[in-house]
């Protein structure tokens, strides 16, 4: 529940202090390798090239082009994201081998390589199987 505190009553109580001028260090890579993005990206547009071909239709060219699109801009645009600025640190993914041998540190905790490929590619992996499953079916009706 709201209730209105007289001006009077903030300003016997307040005190301004200046903002701390610490650098701020941003860090927009999340430490996972381009190879796990790149991964990711393949399997989406391999579950459309499945569709595509095993549906070919003309009237699906510009739909399935439109969701290409959609699908490359929405792993671009955090690229970009990325390397935009302030950034006092030189921050960049790990490379496949750091992140083999140290992992990735989490809000939780450390993660292992393992778990956290496991953790961004499961759901990829998934809808390309998917895919792969409802064309078989279809090819099999």
């Amino acid at each position: 529940m709201s209730k209105l505190i007289a001006p009077e009553l903030i300003a016997d109580k307040v005190r301004i202090v200046e903002a701390p001028h610490a650098p701020t260090i941003v860090d927009r890579t999340f430490e996972l390798p381009k190879a796990l993005y790149g991964g990711t990206v393949a399997c989406y547009l391999g579950f459309l090239a499945v569709t595509a071909m095993a549906f070919g239709n003309p009237g699906l060219i510009i739909p399935m082009v439109i969701f290409a699109g959609i699908i490359i801009v929405g792993f671009a645009v955090p690229g970009i994201w990325t390397r935009l600025k302030p950034e006092t640190k030189k921050a960049h993914a790990l490379d496949l081998d750091h992140f083999a041998s140290r992992g990735i540190m989490t809000h939780t905790g450390p993660l292992k390589a393992r778990d956290a490929a496991t953790q961004v590619l499961v759901l990829p992996v998934l809808v390309l199987l998917w895919g792969l499953a409802v064309v078989t079916i279809a090819a099999t009706i």
